[in-house]
């Protein structure tokens, strides 16, 4: 079983790096930050210097959104901090419920989200991809494996994840309700022609 933390940016920096160092010290494995950036601290500088306080710790967003941080920046942003982390970035997006709705703006689109995910990863990891009708690719990243995360609960959003995420964020604990969420990701991923045990 693995451990993480989240913390919403509230914090003083100092404090932040330290609950970081602190954490990856009694073995945590993950440390994530909340991005709503009207909110909170601006997590991508944190998580900078999240990076270089620590050198095992995986670090990521939970969660960003493509409506708030357009997905060929995003990229941009991931991959200069896997430079940075040795690798050590995870993503994790959603539709963008607080980011957005504090500038009196809904949340995005599933079928944005999706197309955000399969843009992200594929800049990051030194693909190229089509990106609303432009071919990009980032010819000057690593060969980074960027494991992406999909916040969200509904049956659309689940199906998605198991088509092209590589991790579902649940923020609840109920055993009855995480088994049949999971069920429906590994059915998508099934369906899909995935391997259902890859998702996590």
């Amino acid at each position: 079983m693995q451990f993480g933390f989240t913390l919403k940016p509230e914090h003083s920096i100092e404090r932040t790096l330290a609950l970081t160092r602190q954490a990856e010290a009694a073995g945590f494995d993950y440390g994530w930050l909340f991005d709503s950036h009207v909110l909170w601290r601006e997590p991508y500088v944190l998580l900078t210097l999240m990076a270089q306080a620590t050198t095992r710790l995986r670090l990521g967003t939970c969660v960003t959104n493509p409506a708030t941080r357009e997905p060929s920046v995003t990229a941009s942003t991931l991959a200069v901090l896997d430079e940075i982390s040795g690798g050590r970035m995870d993503l994790g997006i959603g539709r963008g419920d607080s980011a957005r709705r504090v500038l009196g703006k809904p949340p995005t689109t599933m079928a944005t989200l999706e197309e955000a995910v399969v843009v992200i990863k594929a800049l990051v990891e030194g693909r190229s991809v089509d990106y609303e009708g432009k071919a990009l690719v980032l010819p000057w990243t690593g060969s980074w494996t960027l494991p992406v995360w999909v916040a969200g609960y509904g049956p659309m959003a689940l199906a998605m994840t198991g088509r092209v995420a590589d991790g579902i964020i649940l923020q609840l604990a109920d055993p009855d309700l995480i088994r049949w969420f999971v069920a429906q990701v590994r059915e998508a991923a099934a369906a899909a022609g995935r391997d259902p045990a890859s998702i996590r």
